[in-house]
């Protein structure tokens, strides 16, 4: 700011009251600023400007295109027939389980059933019907349809029971549920708790000893109905298509709104920001229940023509053999899907497919370079964004390990930030002025982006629980009175503006003075290994500052040769980031999205009498791992023993 103003302060004096030609102003002026250090800038701008212009189109494109669709009332049913017309006849949906394949004119006849089919039942627009079932075609033509008369679809996780399943159903007002016969057990236990007036409706098989009591056979219902175009409710681009739950690893699933114009701009800018092409085939093996699958991956079909092969569940040992089937040009991944696929051996077909992009978020940078050379994929199109965030960012220039960037010539063009945090307990942290902290260039930070409720690309439509709400919006960040969404993750932003994922909300911890990213210990800990996996978290130690760091590292056949990993280790990470504990256990549980659930973990944390699997610590001098016994747990407890 300081230099801008002097140069416009040399400008008036040099052309105003000297009168100098422009011939010595121009150069004048470049002298100051490069003498100024201004040279930075102009190596940030020679090396970004192409990436950012050609990104602001994007923006520019998709922001033009939704102030269209909401002036006009769009609707994503309204796009989808759009899309329909133009290829009738071309493969829309093609599900791996049977290769039954849907053009797009299937879709549409059949999305156009369910949605004259519920209209008859009496569902209006503004009712919500639980959706729970698998992934399959008919997932996609029964949200399709409810939406096409207005019905909102409450999009169950398909893993969940009991208490979480009826808090689903509850939560979202679902006056019925439709689900699938492979969920009719689950659907059995919450029966006796559910509403008396919530209809059910069964899909799939129809087997007389598995029918619950009150459900009718939803498929030969569809099959009676018309195939004619519902009339279009009286809805627009901002309101409500359906309801996605966040798959936390703590608390009770929160259902997250996603408005036409939110499944419109995840899908478009994903579409245009990576350059995709409407013959390219997607391989989605991702639940169709959360938003990876449904809209970054399902989304290019409804929206924009392309074929999706459906996979009801992720398999590392048919991936690459589905790709060349059909013929994929596009995969999705999410967590450590990509982990997993190097994990296998080498096999003629990983190398034979047509697949020129992988599509998703979670790849770690230790493992990047030898996904992309080992299955030959010349574009990973790795991104960041929740469900429900107002400030996702994409790699759209395929740089190494960055998950998105934001200018560094134009920052304020998409208001996002890094701001300080106390990254143990995502604490902001405030200067005297009371507003938040901007990172600079290498500083850790939380990505928040500042809230605008009147314009589509920057509101945030939240859940529907309002405490829920709360808790991701905080006030008076970059200035008195606004307000910005919390992502709860901890990013780093390079010189040029390139953004890296660093940890997870809670899962940094600091030990030795230190901070120790979970996320990064977990990648070095988990190619040393041989991509096994491995969960890093902090457990408190008495009479010690901070959190010691723990790994569980699964063993199902106890093969670890410890001195080797120790040995291997010591090489890889400075002693702070070494873990202090270790724990071998035959599995680790992970999120339906292949994250892992690390709560339990850390509650049980390193005591003998509490953890049945074999534990180790280190010992400090030797760096070597010894059993972790209850004598020992008890020295360390009493502050007998140094860690």
């Amino acid at each position: 700011m300081l230099r801008s103003a002097a140069l416009l302060l040399l400008f008036v004096v040099f052309r105003l009251f000297l009168g100098l030609p422009w011939i010595q102003v121009v150069p004048a002026l470049l002298i100051f600023y490069l003498g100024s250090g201004g040279w930075t800038f102009l190596r940030i701008v020679i090396m970004t400007a192409r990436r950012d212009v050609s990104t602001g189109y994007v923006v520019l494109l998709t922001r033009l295109k939704v102030w269209w669709y909401v002036k006009h009332k769009y609707t994503v049913p309204k796009l989808f027939q759009q899309a329909a017309r133009k290829n009738p006849g071309k493969a829309a949906l093609i599900f791996q389980g049977t290769g039954e394949t849907w053009t797009f004119q299937d879709l549409d006849n059949y999305s156009n059933q369910v949605a004259n089919f519920l209209y008859e039942r009496g569902f209006r627009s503004g009712d919500v019907i639980a959706l729970f079932m698998e992934s399959r075609n008919q997932y996609v033509g029964l949200w399709l349809g409810m939406a096409k008369i207005g019905v909102e679809a409450a999009l169950l996780n398909s893993h969940v029971r009991q208490e979480s399943l009826l808090h689903c159903i509850n939560i979202s007002h679902s006056k019925a549920v439709v689900f699938g016969s492979e969920l009719a057990d689950a659907l059995r236990e919450v029966q006796p708790s559910l509403g008396k007036s919530i209809h059910l409706f069964c899909s799939g098989d129809w087997k007389a000893e598995s029918i619950l009591p009150g459900s009718e056979h939803l498929d030969p219902l569809i099959e009676k109905a018309s195939r004619q175009s519902p009339t279009p409710p009286d809805k627009g681009f901002l309101d409500r298509l359906f309801y996605i739950y966040t798959s936390g690893t703590t608390g009770l699933p929160k259902a997250a709104i996603i408005v036409h114009c939110r499944y419109f701009r995840m899908a478009a800018l994903v579409f245009n920001g990576f350059r995709m092409r409407q013959d390219d085939v997607v391989y989605d093996c991702l639940p169709l229940y959360h938003a990876a699958g449904n809209i970054v991956g399902v989304g290019q079909c409804v929206l924009h023509g392309m074929t999706v092969v459906i996979r009801k569940k992720f398999s590392a040992s048919n991936f690459w053999e589905d790709c060349v089937k059909y013929n994929c040009t596009i995969v999705q991944y999410i967590g450590e899907i990509c982990r997993y696929l190097l994990n296998q051996p080498s096999q003629e077909v990983e190398r034979k497919h047509r697949v020129r992009m992988a599509l998703g978020n979670g790849l770690r940078a230790s493992i990047w370079k030898e996904f992309t050379e080992r299955f030959g994929i010349p574009q990973i199109a790795e991104f960041y964004g929740a469900t429900e965030c107002n400030c996702s960012v994409g790699n759209f220039d395929n740089k190494l390990g960055a998950c998105g960037f934001n200018s560094r010539i134009l920052p304020n063009i998409y208001p996002i930030n890094l701001v300080r945090v106390n990254e143990e307990t995502m604490e902001l942290i405030r200067g005297p002025d009371g507003l938040c902290i901007r990172c600079k260039p290498g500083e850790p930070g939380q990505l928040v982006g500042r809230i605008v409720q009147s314009d589509p690309l920057q509101r945030f439509d939240g859940y529907l629980n309002n405490e829920a709400n709360n808790k991701k919006v905080a006030r008076d960040v970059f200035t008195k009175g606004d307000c910005a969404y919390l992502t709860g993750d901890v990013l780093i932003m390079d010189e040029l503006g390139y953004m890296f994922f660093r940890d997870r909300t809670g899962d940094t911890f600091r030990w030795k003075g230190e901070n120790v990213s979970t996320t990064e210990v977990e990648g070095m800990l988990s190619r040393i290994l041989n991509m096994t996996d491995v969960v890093v978290y902090g457990v408190e130690v008495p009479g010690t500052e901070g959190k010691a760091g723990m790994a569980a590292v699964v063993d199902p056949d106890q093969s670890c040769d410890l001195e080797s990993f120790a040995e291997d280790m010591k090489k890889a990470l400075p002693a702070y980031a070494r873990p202090v504990f270790l724990r071998l256990l035959s599995e680790v549980h992970k999120t339906s999205t292949f994250k892992f659930q690390k709560m339990d973990l850390r509650k049980e944390g390193y005591d003998p009498n509490v953890v049945k699997d074999k534990l180790y610590f280190l010992e400090p001098r030797q760096c070597r791992y010894l059993p972790l016994n209850e004598d020992i747990f008890k020295r360390i407890q009493s502050g007998q023993m140094k860690l």
